[in-house]
């Protein structure tokens, strides 16, 4: 699927863009090229030490910003597929510095876009948030703008064989910033544990499952859609005493902009959501959705389904990657 092909990974240098690149490097070693952008040099420094150019020559690194358009533009040409990773992340610091977000999350998002109409762009995959369902912070209000100039920019693309499509998952287990290893350095220190709120819950995923769907929705993937996935959910609470039995917990209260439960599909969704083997696809209101359920066999949600951390019931079930199937271009034309 990706052999031969040249890749483009915003924030690259990130857990997703570490995880992403050496999975890539194993499964498609004839990969013609592999970009990763970001701003940050030292940790382009460090993750080159990795991948020199010697055992590595596919590997490139551009110094960039999602914010820089002509910049972005430049690191594409020769690109097949872009995804977009790069996003400021921290609510807290989204909801004090809300301009700073909005430039590169919401500009970021457009500055993709216009790349990928200005070249050679066949296939952009977008990562999103639950935090984008019903937003309540600054952060998932960005990230929801951002889903849908994706998933609009469908229509603006033209005769291009070119397709936008997004991936929306919860909490990846264990990536930088996360609760898991702030819990563990806690422990270690011996302090106690802080917990938000005992009730609060999340979902959850790894970076392998991650990857993997993002893998999956560039090969699979028609266009317009937001993917989610099918993955369990844990008390932070339960995470807290796992993690340190015989620590004391803190409730220190919620966070602004945070919410006890988060959702990747609200009730208003599910009048435009299909279900199928480990995924959900929300798609957009003013579409056949027919030829959709046609091609994912798949089938549509109950109307006032709700996909929440605080009533999911996939707790348990482990999301085991799907068989990347070859994508039918033909049919995926007939359906656009």
């Amino acid at each position: 699927m990706l052999n031969n092909k040249s890749i483009l990974i915003t924030g690259g240098t990130g857990s997703f863009g570490k995880m992403f690149v050496k999975t890539i490097l194993e499964q498609y070693p004839d990969v013609k090229r592999l970009v990763i952008y970001s701003r940050d040099e030292l940790k382009q420094f460090e993750m080159a030490q990795l991948y020199p150019e010697s055992k590595f020559p596919q590997v490139r690194f551009f110094i960039g910003d999602v914010r820089d358009g002509t910049r972005l533009k430049r690191a594409c040409e020769g690109i097949d597929v872009i995804i977009h990773a790069a996003a400021l992340k921290q609510v807290p610091t989204a909801e004090y510095n809300p301009d700073e977000c909005i430039k590169t999350n919401i500009g970021g998002a457009q500055n993709i876009i216009d790349a990928a109409l200005s070249t050679n762009i066949k296939i952009v995959v977008a990562l999103s948030t639950d935090k984008a369902a019903a937003p309540i912070n600054l952060y998932g209000a960005t990230k929801l703008v951002s889903d849908k100039l994706f998933i609009a920019a469908n229509n603006i693309k033209g005769k291009r064989d070119l397709r936008f499509s997004v991936v929306r998952y919860g909490n990846v287990m264990g990536s930088r910033g996360s609760v898991i290893p702030f819990f563990l350095n806690k422990a270690k220190n011996g302090d106690s544990i802080p917990i938000t709120h005992k009730d609060m819950t999340r979902f959850n995923i790894s970076l392998e499952e991650g990857v993997e769907m993002v893998l999956w929705a560039i090969e699979n993937a028609i266009g317009r859609e937001i993917f989610v996935p099918k993955i369990p959910s844990y008390k932070i609470e339960t995470i807290a005493k796992a993690i340190t039995p015989n620590a004391t917990l803190e409730e220190i209260g919620i966070r602004p902009g945070e919410k006890i439960h988060e959702e990747m599909i609200t009730e208003s969704d599910s009048y435009n959501t299909i279900e199928f083997d480990k995924y959900y696809a929300i798609l957009p209101s003013d579409i056949d959705k027919s030829k959709y359920l046609e091609y994912y066999n798949a089938k549509e949600v109950e109307k006032g389904f709700k996909y929440n951390s605080g009533t999911n019931d996939q707790g348990g079930k482990k999301n085991k990657s799907l068989p990347r199937k070859k994508a039918k271009p033909s049919i995926a034309k007939w359906l656009l």
